[in-house]
Protein backbone atom coordinates (compact mmCIF):
# COMPACT_ATOMS: atom_id res chain seq x y z
CA UNK A 1 0.00 0.00 0.00
CA UNK A 2 1.40 3.56 -1.15
CA UNK A 3 2.24 5.99 1.89
CA UNK A 4 -1.48 7.66 2.14
CA UNK A 5 -1.78 11.11 1.57
CA UNK A 6 -4.36 13.52 3.17
CA UNK A 7 -5.85 16.26 0.96
CA UNK A 8 -8.91 17.30 3.22
CA UNK A 9 -7.40 19.86 5.29
CA UNK A 10 -10.47 21.84 4.80
CA UNK A 11 -12.62 19.27 6.25
CA UNK A 12 -10.33 19.16 9.09
CA UNK A 13 -6.57 19.09 10.44
CA UNK A 14 -4.90 16.61 12.95
CA UNK A 15 -3.74 18.64 16.36
CA UNK A 16 -0.58 19.97 16.64
CA UNK A 17 1.18 18.58 18.87
CA UNK A 18 1.83 21.85 20.69
CA UNK A 19 -1.31 22.03 21.14
CA UNK A 20 -2.03 18.56 22.45
CA UNK A 21 0.38 19.38 25.30
CA UNK A 22 -1.06 22.69 25.78
CA UNK A 23 -4.11 21.26 26.76
CA UNK A 24 -2.83 18.28 28.79
CA UNK A 25 -2.82 19.55 31.90
CA UNK A 26 -6.54 21.26 31.76
CA UNK A 27 -7.29 17.80 31.19
CA UNK A 28 -5.44 16.46 34.02
CA UNK A 29 -4.38 18.19 37.30
CA UNK A 30 -5.84 21.56 36.63
CA UNK A 31 -9.40 20.37 36.24
CA UNK A 32 -11.16 23.47 38.16
CA UNK A 33 -14.54 24.85 37.17
CA UNK A 34 -13.17 28.63 36.03
CA UNK A 35 -17.22 29.85 38.11
CA UNK A 36 -15.63 28.27 41.13
CA UNK A 37 -13.96 30.46 43.93
CA UNK A 38 -11.79 28.21 45.13
CA UNK A 39 -8.02 27.98 44.34
CA UNK A 40 -8.81 25.34 41.20
CA UNK A 41 -11.68 27.09 39.83
CA UNK A 42 -9.42 30.10 40.10
CA UNK A 43 -6.64 28.37 38.40
CA UNK A 44 -8.94 27.69 35.86
CA UNK A 45 -10.66 30.95 35.07
CA UNK A 46 -7.16 32.43 34.84
CA UNK A 47 -6.48 30.17 31.99
CA UNK A 48 -9.48 31.02 30.44
CA UNK A 49 -9.06 34.84 30.81
CA UNK A 50 -5.56 33.96 29.00
CA UNK A 51 -6.97 31.51 26.47
CA UNK A 52 -9.46 34.76 25.71
CA UNK A 53 -6.52 37.29 25.24
CA UNK A 54 -4.94 35.75 23.07
CA UNK A 55 -7.54 34.66 20.52
CA UNK A 56 -8.47 38.32 20.58
CA UNK A 57 -5.19 39.56 20.12
CA UNK A 58 -5.07 37.15 16.87
CA UNK A 59 -8.13 39.61 15.60
CA UNK A 60 -7.11 42.86 17.21
CA UNK A 61 -9.82 42.48 19.26
CA UNK A 62 -10.59 43.81 22.77
CA UNK A 63 -10.91 40.18 24.71
CA UNK A 64 -14.54 41.05 25.75
CA UNK A 65 -15.44 40.49 22.33
CA UNK A 66 -14.50 37.02 21.93
CA UNK A 67 -16.48 34.60 22.68
CA UNK A 68 -15.78 30.51 23.04
CA UNK A 69 -18.20 28.58 21.32
CA UNK A 70 -18.12 24.64 20.40
CA UNK A 71 -17.48 25.33 16.64
CA UNK A 72 -18.22 27.13 13.33
CA UNK A 73 -21.63 25.60 13.49
CA UNK A 74 -22.87 27.42 16.40
CA UNK A 75 -20.84 30.52 15.80
CA UNK A 76 -23.01 30.74 12.31
CA UNK A 77 -26.26 29.95 14.25
CA UNK A 78 -25.79 32.43 17.16
CA UNK A 79 -24.65 35.09 14.45
CA UNK A 80 -27.78 34.73 12.41
CA UNK A 81 -30.80 33.86 15.31
CA UNK A 82 -28.71 36.64 17.46
CA UNK A 83 -28.89 39.95 15.78
CA UNK A 84 -32.76 39.04 14.06
CA UNK A 85 -34.38 38.15 17.53
CA UNK A 86 -32.46 41.49 19.01
CA UNK A 87 -33.78 43.69 16.21
CA UNK A 88 -36.96 42.11 14.90
CA UNK A 89 -38.99 44.28 17.26
CA UNK A 90 -37.90 47.47 15.57
CA UNK A 91 -39.53 46.23 12.29
CA UNK A 92 -35.97 44.84 10.93
CA UNK A 93 -37.18 41.41 9.97
CA UNK A 94 -35.15 40.21 6.98
CA UNK A 95 -32.24 38.56 7.27
CA UNK A 96 -29.17 38.90 3.68
CA UNK A 97 -26.80 35.80 2.87
CA UNK A 98 -25.70 34.34 -0.43
CA UNK A 99 -26.69 31.24 -1.91
CA UNK A 100 -22.79 29.65 -1.58
CA UNK A 101 -23.04 30.08 2.43
CA UNK A 102 -22.08 27.26 4.75
CA UNK A 103 -25.47 25.06 5.55
CA UNK A 104 -24.83 26.32 9.21
CA UNK A 105 -25.97 29.63 7.84
CA UNK A 106 -28.27 29.04 5.06
CA UNK A 107 -30.22 26.49 7.18
CA UNK A 108 -30.71 29.09 10.14
CA UNK A 109 -32.00 31.62 7.75
CA UNK A 110 -34.53 29.20 6.70
CA UNK A 111 -34.93 28.18 9.92
CA UNK A 112 -35.64 31.66 10.97
CA UNK A 113 -37.97 32.28 7.87
CA UNK A 114 -39.93 29.30 8.27
CA UNK A 115 -40.60 29.04 11.88
CA UNK A 116 -40.27 32.88 13.03
CA UNK A 117 -40.89 34.90 9.90
CA UNK A 118 -38.24 36.03 8.78
CA UNK A 119 -37.51 37.41 5.15
CA UNK A 120 -35.20 35.60 3.69
CA UNK A 121 -33.02 37.70 0.80
CA UNK A 122 -30.38 35.39 -0.66
CA UNK A 123 -28.03 37.46 -3.18
CA UNK A 124 -26.76 35.62 -6.55
CA UNK A 125 -23.27 35.29 -7.31
CA UNK A 126 -21.64 35.10 -10.50
CA UNK A 127 -20.11 32.52 -12.06
CA UNK A 128 -17.11 32.26 -10.11
CA UNK A 129 -18.99 32.70 -7.05
CA UNK A 130 -18.45 36.60 -6.16
CA UNK A 131 -22.06 38.15 -4.60
CA UNK A 132 -23.14 40.37 -7.10
CA UNK A 133 -22.51 43.74 -5.55
CA UNK A 134 -25.79 45.88 -6.58
CA UNK A 135 -28.20 42.92 -5.74
CA UNK A 136 -26.24 43.14 -2.24
CA UNK A 137 -27.08 46.66 -1.86
CA UNK A 138 -30.53 46.57 -3.03
CA UNK A 139 -31.14 43.55 -0.29
CA UNK A 140 -29.85 45.35 2.68
CA UNK A 141 -32.42 47.55 2.77
CA UNK A 142 -34.41 47.35 5.92
CA UNK A 143 -32.35 44.40 6.94
CA UNK A 144 -31.26 43.17 10.16
CA UNK A 145 -28.17 41.24 9.75
CA UNK A 146 -26.06 40.19 6.44
CA UNK A 147 -24.19 37.26 6.17
CA UNK A 148 -21.68 36.28 4.07
CA UNK A 149 -18.74 33.45 3.84
CA UNK A 150 -15.26 35.47 3.50
CA UNK A 151 -13.61 32.33 1.84
CA UNK A 152 -15.70 29.65 0.71
CA UNK A 153 -15.55 26.25 1.79
CA UNK A 154 -15.73 24.26 -1.28
CA UNK A 155 -14.37 26.38 -3.55
CA UNK A 156 -11.90 28.63 -1.94
CA UNK A 157 -13.40 32.02 -3.54
CA UNK A 158 -12.20 35.17 -1.30
CA UNK A 159 -14.93 37.76 -1.14
CA UNK A 160 -14.61 41.48 -0.87
CA UNK A 161 -15.68 41.19 2.83
CA UNK A 162 -14.23 44.88 3.92
CA UNK A 163 -16.60 46.44 1.36
CA UNK A 164 -19.05 44.04 1.36
CA UNK A 165 -19.31 44.91 5.46
CA UNK A 166 -19.00 48.76 4.64
CA UNK A 167 -21.92 48.49 2.30
CA UNK A 168 -24.28 46.85 5.61
CA UNK A 169 -22.73 49.47 7.94
CA UNK A 170 -23.93 52.44 5.59
CA UNK A 171 -27.20 51.35 5.85
CA UNK A 172 -27.14 50.16 9.09
CA UNK A 173 -27.53 46.13 9.18
CA UNK A 174 -25.54 44.09 11.65
CA UNK A 175 -22.92 42.27 9.54
CA UNK A 176 -21.54 39.02 10.10
CA UNK A 177 -18.82 36.98 7.83
CA UNK A 178 -17.87 33.50 8.68
CA UNK A 179 -14.20 33.02 8.77
CA UNK A 180 -13.73 29.44 9.16
CA UNK A 181 -11.61 28.82 6.13
CA UNK A 182 -10.54 32.41 6.47
CA UNK A 183 -8.44 32.37 9.84
CA UNK A 184 -5.03 31.50 8.81
CA UNK A 185 -5.02 32.22 5.35
CA UNK A 186 -5.95 36.37 5.59
CA UNK A 187 -4.86 39.06 7.79
CA UNK A 188 -7.96 39.74 10.04
CA UNK A 189 -8.02 43.22 11.95
CA UNK A 190 -11.75 43.78 13.57
CA UNK A 191 -10.34 47.90 14.33
CA UNK A 192 -10.13 47.73 10.44
CA UNK A 193 -12.75 45.45 9.49
CA UNK A 194 -16.15 46.66 9.09
CA UNK A 195 -17.61 43.47 10.65
CA UNK A 196 -20.18 43.24 13.55
CA UNK A 197 -19.40 39.73 14.40
CA UNK A 198 -16.94 36.87 13.39
CA UNK A 199 -16.86 33.24 13.38
CA UNK A 200 -13.90 30.86 13.80
CA UNK A 201 -13.45 27.29 14.29
CA UNK A 202 -10.43 25.71 15.85
CA UNK A 203 -10.53 21.78 13.63
CA UNK A 204 -9.29 23.73 10.83
CA UNK A 205 -6.20 25.19 12.10
CA UNK A 206 -4.57 22.19 14.37
CA UNK A 207 -6.85 22.91 17.38
CA UNK A 208 -9.74 20.25 18.14
CA UNK A 209 -12.75 19.58 17.15
CA UNK A 210 -15.37 21.39 19.31
CA UNK A 211 -13.75 24.79 20.03
CA UNK A 212 -14.56 27.77 18.02
CA UNK A 213 -14.79 31.69 18.81
CA UNK A 214 -17.29 34.68 17.83
CA UNK A 215 -16.15 37.83 17.63
CA UNK A 216 -19.01 40.16 18.69
CA UNK A 217 -18.22 43.86 18.53
CA UNK A 218 -19.04 46.13 21.26
CA UNK A 219 -22.44 47.30 21.23
CA UNK A 220 -23.47 44.21 18.08
CA UNK A 221 -27.38 43.52 19.43
CA UNK A 222 -27.73 39.93 20.35
CA UNK A 223 -29.89 37.29 22.00
CA UNK A 224 -28.45 34.38 23.14
CA UNK A 225 -29.05 31.04 21.50
CA UNK A 226 -28.73 29.35 25.14
CA UNK A 227 -30.06 30.37 28.66
CA UNK A 228 -29.38 29.26 32.27
CA UNK A 229 -26.14 31.11 33.21
CA UNK A 230 -23.99 34.28 33.13
CA UNK A 231 -20.95 32.77 31.73
CA UNK A 232 -19.29 34.73 28.88
CA UNK A 233 -21.77 37.81 29.88
CA UNK A 234 -24.44 35.64 29.19
CA UNK A 235 -23.68 35.19 25.71
CA UNK A 236 -23.13 31.90 25.70
CA UNK A 237 -24.07 30.19 29.50
CA UNK A 238 -22.56 27.06 30.18
CA UNK A 239 -19.13 25.39 31.82
CA UNK A 240 -16.46 27.06 29.85
CA UNK A 241 -14.25 24.03 28.32
CA UNK A 242 -10.99 25.13 29.55
CA UNK A 243 -8.79 23.10 28.18
CA UNK A 244 -10.19 23.28 24.74
CA UNK A 245 -10.18 27.00 24.77
CA UNK A 246 -6.05 26.48 25.50
CA UNK A 247 -5.72 24.57 22.68
CA UNK A 248 -7.55 26.99 20.24
CA UNK A 249 -5.52 30.17 21.40
CA UNK A 250 -2.60 28.56 20.92
CA UNK A 251 -3.51 26.75 17.67
CA UNK A 252 -4.21 30.41 16.66
CA UNK A 253 -1.36 32.23 17.30
CA UNK A 254 0.65 29.36 15.23
CA UNK A 255 -1.42 29.67 12.44
CA UNK A 256 -1.01 34.12 12.54
CA UNK A 257 2.79 33.70 13.02
CA UNK A 258 3.14 31.56 10.19
CA UNK A 259 0.25 32.53 7.98
CA UNK A 260 2.64 33.82 5.16
CA UNK A 261 5.38 31.67 5.11
CA UNK A 262 2.35 28.74 5.26
CA UNK A 263 0.34 30.41 2.38
CA UNK A 264 3.03 31.09 -0.20
CA UNK A 265 3.83 27.11 0.43
CA UNK A 266 0.07 26.19 0.07
CA UNK A 267 -0.10 27.94 -2.84
CA UNK A 268 2.82 27.15 -4.71
CA UNK A 269 1.80 23.31 -4.44
CA UNK A 270 -1.86 24.13 -5.40
CA UNK A 271 -0.78 26.56 -8.61
CA UNK A 272 1.66 23.43 -9.67
CA UNK A 273 -0.90 21.10 -8.78
CA UNK A 274 -3.61 22.94 -10.86
CA UNK A 275 -1.55 23.42 -14.41
CA UNK A 276 -0.10 19.71 -14.62
CA UNK A 277 -3.59 18.27 -14.01
CA UNK A 278 -4.83 20.94 -17.24
CA UNK A 279 -2.13 20.01 -19.40
CA UNK A 280 -3.13 16.78 -18.99
CA UNK A 281 -6.57 16.57 -18.94
CA UNK A 282 -7.53 20.03 -21.08
CA UNK A 283 -11.41 20.06 -20.51
CA UNK A 284 -10.80 19.56 -16.70
CA UNK A 285 -13.10 22.78 -15.08
CA UNK A 286 -11.13 24.12 -11.89
CA UNK A 287 -14.08 25.64 -9.95
CA UNK A 288 -14.00 29.81 -8.97
CA UNK A 289 -10.46 30.02 -10.65
CA UNK A 290 -11.26 33.51 -12.36
CA UNK A 291 -11.87 35.08 -9.18
CA UNK A 292 -9.13 35.39 -5.93
CA UNK A 293 -9.52 32.29 -3.89
CA UNK A 294 -7.07 31.15 -1.08
CA UNK A 295 -4.38 29.29 -1.74
CA UNK A 296 -5.64 26.11 -0.07
CA UNK A 297 -8.37 24.71 -1.83
CA UNK A 298 -8.95 23.40 -5.52
CA UNK A 299 -12.54 22.11 -6.70
CA UNK A 300 -12.31 20.10 -10.23
CA UNK A 301 -15.09 18.76 -12.44
CA UNK A 302 -13.99 16.36 -15.15
CA UNK A 303 -16.79 16.16 -17.81
CA UNK A 304 -17.78 12.49 -18.36
CA UNK A 305 -16.46 11.71 -14.64
CA UNK A 306 -18.75 11.77 -11.29
CA UNK A 307 -17.49 12.23 -8.10
CA UNK A 308 -17.85 8.75 -6.87
CA UNK A 309 -15.61 6.99 -9.18
CA UNK A 310 -13.10 9.30 -8.72
CA UNK A 311 -13.00 9.93 -4.88
CA UNK A 312 -13.39 5.91 -4.75
CA UNK A 313 -9.98 5.56 -6.83
CA UNK A 314 -7.93 8.43 -5.04
CA UNK A 315 -8.68 6.71 -2.25
CA UNK A 316 -7.59 2.99 -3.72
CA UNK A 317 -4.75 4.98 -3.77
CA UNK A 318 -4.39 5.88 -0.39
CA UNK A 319 -5.43 9.68 -1.18
CA UNK A 320 -8.02 11.47 0.69
CA UNK A 321 -10.60 13.95 -1.07
CA UNK A 322 -13.91 14.97 -0.98
CA UNK A 323 -16.57 15.80 -3.20
CA UNK A 324 -16.92 19.66 -1.59
CA UNK A 325 -18.23 20.33 1.95
CA UNK A 326 -17.32 17.43 4.57
CA UNK A 327 -20.48 18.07 6.24
CA UNK A 328 -22.49 16.95 2.85
CA UNK A 329 -20.65 13.82 2.93
CA UNK A 330 -23.01 11.01 2.04
CA UNK A 331 -25.13 13.54 0.09
CA UNK A 332 -25.79 12.44 -3.74
CA UNK A 333 -27.23 15.70 -4.82
CA UNK A 334 -24.78 18.23 -6.56
CA UNK A 335 -23.42 20.85 -4.22
CA UNK A 336 -25.50 23.87 -4.04
CA UNK A 337 -22.27 26.30 -4.11
CA UNK A 338 -21.56 24.83 -7.67
CA UNK A 339 -25.31 24.96 -8.51
CA UNK A 340 -25.65 28.99 -7.34
CA UNK A 341 -22.65 29.51 -9.64
CA UNK A 342 -23.75 28.33 -12.72
CA UNK A 343 -22.30 25.08 -12.86
CA UNK A 344 -24.08 22.30 -15.00
CA UNK A 345 -25.78 20.00 -12.60
CA UNK A 346 -23.64 16.86 -14.39
CA UNK A 347 -20.64 18.66 -14.06
CA UNK A 348 -21.60 19.33 -10.26
CA UNK A 349 -21.90 16.10 -9.31
CA UNK A 350 -18.80 15.41 -10.55
CA UNK A 351 -17.04 17.97 -8.31
CA UNK A 352 -13.88 16.78 -6.20
CA UNK A 353 -12.56 19.04 -3.85
CA UNK A 354 -8.32 18.53 -3.03
CA UNK A 355 -7.38 20.91 0.14
CA UNK A 356 -3.93 21.62 1.04
CA UNK A 357 -2.23 21.62 4.26
CA UNK A 358 0.13 21.13 7.25
CA UNK A 359 0.34 17.58 6.21
CA UNK A 360 0.67 18.32 2.27
CA UNK A 361 4.52 18.08 0.69
CA UNK A 362 5.67 19.03 -2.90
CA UNK A 363 6.25 15.32 -3.42
CA UNK A 364 2.54 14.12 -2.46
CA UNK A 365 0.97 16.66 -4.38
CA UNK A 366 3.17 15.45 -7.80
CA UNK A 367 2.20 12.13 -7.37
CA UNK A 368 -1.32 12.64 -7.46
CA UNK A 369 -0.92 14.89 -10.16
CA UNK A 370 0.86 11.97 -12.24
CA UNK A 371 -1.72 9.62 -10.92
CA UNK A 372 -5.23 11.65 -12.38
CA UNK A 373 -4.96 11.38 -15.79
CA UNK A 374 -4.94 7.87 -15.52
CA UNK A 375 -7.78 7.63 -13.39
CA UNK A 376 -10.10 9.77 -15.24
CA UNK A 377 -9.28 8.20 -18.00
CA UNK A 378 -10.49 4.90 -16.57
CA UNK A 379 -13.16 6.50 -14.99
CA UNK A 380 -14.63 7.84 -18.36
CA UNK A 381 -13.98 4.74 -19.64
CA UNK A 382 -16.20 2.78 -17.63
CA UNK A 383 -19.11 5.36 -17.58
CA UNK A 384 -19.19 4.99 -21.42
CA UNK A 385 -19.00 0.88 -21.14
CA UNK A 386 -22.04 -0.38 -22.91
CA UNK A 387 -23.39 -3.63 -21.11
CA UNK A 388 -23.98 -6.36 -23.28
CA UNK A 389 -27.13 -8.61 -22.03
Amino acid sequence: MPEPIYLDHAATTPVRDEVRAAMEPFLGPRFGNPSSAHRWGRDARTALDEARERVARCLNARPDEVCFTSGGTEGDNLAVFGPWRARRAGGRRAIVTSPIEHKAVLAAVHHAAERDGAEERVVPVDGDGLVDREAYRAALAGAAVASVMWVNNEVGVVQPIAELGAEARAQDVVFHTDAVQAFGKIAIDVTTLPADLLTISGHKIGAPKGIGAIYIRRGTPLEPLFYGGAQDRGRRPGTENVAFAVGLALAAELAVAEREEECARLGAMRDAFEARLLAEVPDAVIHGRGAPRAPHVCNVSVPGVDAESLLMALDLQGIAASGGSACQTGNAAPSHVLLAMGVAPELAAGAVRLSFGCLSTPEQVDRVASLLPAMVARARAAASAVPVW
